[in-house]
């Protein structure tokens, strides 16, 4: 029985685009996976700390000599890695917000990406401890980048991607939607989007 962790993060709860088109990830997914468990990680409903430096401290700390401090400093950095491991695919769900990801992924993001438990290093350098997982991202942007001068100027996507890989984890599958802020060109894009999802699970 699969697991699917789901990460939402638009600030829009209600008309969100990438809300709307994880929606029909999840459901294709569901019929996919019918004894499958899917579990949410809203990231504006239940909003994340920005990593502090006793977190950080506590990261660097081998386990044996780590205070109660330090306990409870990485409590939730626990709490949400144990989470991420828990689940076979990972559905993040994420709006452009001036050329990057929104600040509470990314306060997510510090959380989970952690020395020792979902990366590592040694001589030859960083490497993942979660190659058993496999991520699907949906992004939604206002304008239109790929192929076009804008595409400079996304570091969403690539952000995502190597921050993921960073950690061993495979992004299997990216829906990016783009022009959403004209009305005729996000029906198109979604149109065609939403056909590329279906069809990825029938493969």
């Amino acid at each position: 029985m699969k697991t699917l962790l789901r990460i939402d993060c638009s600030s829009r709860t209600v008309g969100s685009h990438s809300r709307a088109l994880a929606d029909y990830f999840e459901q294709n997914w569901k019929t996919a996976n019918p004894k499958g468990t899917v579990l949410y990680r809203d990231l504006v409903k239940h909003q994340l700390p920005h990593i502090e430096n006793n977190t950080i401290e506590g990261f660097y700390t081998p386990i044996e000599h780590i205070s109660a401090e330090g306990k409870k400093a990485t409590a939730l950095s626990d709490e949400l890695i144990a989470e991420l491991k828990s689940a076979n695919d990972i559905l993040i769900s994420s709006p452009l917000y001036n050329l990057n990801i929104p600040s509470n992924l990314k306060a997510y993001l510090d959380q989970v990406v952690r020395i020792g438990q979902t990366f590592n290093i040694n001589e030859n350098g960083y490497y993942g401890l979660l190659e058993d997982k496999l991520a699907y991202l949906v992004t939604a942007k206002g304008g239109v980048y790929k192929g076009t001068f804008m595409e400079q100027y996304d570091f969403q996507e690539p952000y995502l991607k190597a921050i993921l890989g960073h950690m061993g984890i495979k992004v299997q599958e990216l829906f990016s939607l783009e022009g959403a802020a004209n009305q005729q060109t996000l029906e198109q894009n979604k149109l065609l989007l939403e056909n590329t999802i279906r069809q990825s699970f029938n493969k």
